[in-house]
């Protein structure tokens, strides 16, 4: 059982315990839920504002030498023959039945050298599962301890970025990024996130974590938020969560990532996504009803149907939204009922991404 003796925690954990945030473990970390304002008010605040986020639990792997590419792409679904030096893609590592170990964003530093951006509850064994199928050779080090990551998202994003960092952030179209140093301190700035607005994902010394939170947040238009805010945003976009959407269980087929399967060559596990025995689909719950994970789905006819992987109320559009996994050959009806409790819920199916007024690929230069 996880306490706060056993908890791990980043380098701003003090700084959400002096200022009150409500703190609770997530993926072995104490991490701040939601400040004072509560999770509603940071929600609207980042999809009009721009708020800061940390996010430092997460893992940092590099992989650098010769053939350092040709062993990392057998290994993960990312097409590395087209991802460039300065170009970031999201994608998967898997088992040899086809099942999610983990989902992952790959940064293509330079010619033969990468960064794995994993999850911080998977940071140990996805580890332990390259290290141990990478060929001698290449230098493989896990430098998740010394990386902090902190994200600013939201429409005014690239404003206090610019104000904080100075200028040049605006040329970086989605999934690019570039390196820069800011008082003597290196920071990769990502334009990546998980909220579905414009927004960027930042990568410095843990060491100077503070120094950089501090200095997002005297922009008057930036605010912190926790992960309460980013998961029901994540939510309103379809975004899946590994542990809940995303499991060894089910494939990326599964999961609904068919479209990013498009590498020519072989990887762990692609023998086995032909065939898919459950999809994951959206639905759309009236009403400020949630439905939770791990409640049963049925068919209106009381037909089993699947489970619940995530849902919650979705502030920006006024009633709930789910993502469940249903029988592949149920997946295409349009009306499911909910067991939330003793309550049933009628629900409809609706692909996401549920809010469709992000702000993430608008053009910034």
């Amino acid at each position: 059982m996880e306490t706060r003796d056993t908890l791990r925690t980043t380098p701003l954990t003090g700084w959400h315990r002096a200022r009150g945030a409500k703190l609770a473990p997530f993926a072995g970390f104490e991490m701040p839920i939601q400040y004072e304002a509560g999770i509603l008010a940071e929600h609207a605040w980042t999809r009009t504002k721009a708020s800061a986020f940390d996010i430092c639990h997460m893992g940092e792997f590099f992989l650098t030498g010769e053939n350092a590419r040709r062993e990392l792409d057998r290994l993960v679904t990312q097409d590395l023959s087209t991802l460039a030096p300065g170009k970031c893609r999201y994608g998967f590592l898997l088992n040899e039945a086809g099942g999610v170990l983990d989902d992952l964003i790959v940064y293509c530093l330079a010619a033969d050298e990468y960064m794995l951006v994993v999850n911080g509850s998977r940071e140990a064994s996805d580890f332990a599962w390259i290290s141990e199928r990478i060929a001698a050779g290449p230098s493989f080090e896990n430098r998740s301890e010394a990386t902090a990551k902190i994200d600013v998202q939201g429409p005014l994003s690239l404003q206090a970025l610019s104000a904080a960092l100075g200028p040049g952030l605006g040329r970086l179209a989605y999934f690019n990024f570039l390196r820069t140093t800011l008082e003597g301190v290196p920071i990769l700035v990502s334009r990546t996130g998980y909220t579905g607005e414009l927004g960027y994902e930042l990568y410095l010394p843990a060491e100077r974590a503070l120094w950089l939170w501090d200095r997002l947040l005297a922009q008057g238009s930036v605010r912190p938020a926790g992960l309460g805010a980013r998961d029901t945003m994540r939510l309103e976009l379809g975004y899946t969560l590994y542990g809940q959407d995303l499991d060894e269980n089910h494939t990326p087929i599964e999961a609904g990532y068919g479209h990013l399967l498009t590498k020519q060559s072989e990887f762990i596990g692609r023998s086995r996504l032909a065939h898919a025995r459950e999809r994951l689909v959206g639905l759309a719950i009236p009403g400020r009803r949630s439905a939770r994970c791990h409640d049963p789905v049925f068919l209106p006819s009381g037909e089993p149907a699947g489970t619940i992987t995530s849902g919650s109320f979705a502030p920006s559009l006024g009633h709930c939204v789910a993502l469940a996994y249903v029988q592949a050959d149920l997946a295409e009806h349009d009306r499911f009922l909910v067991r939330a409790a003793r309550v049933e819920l009628e629900a409809r199916r609706a692909d996401p991404p549920f809010y469709r007024q992000g702000t993430a690929r608008v053009k910034t230069a």
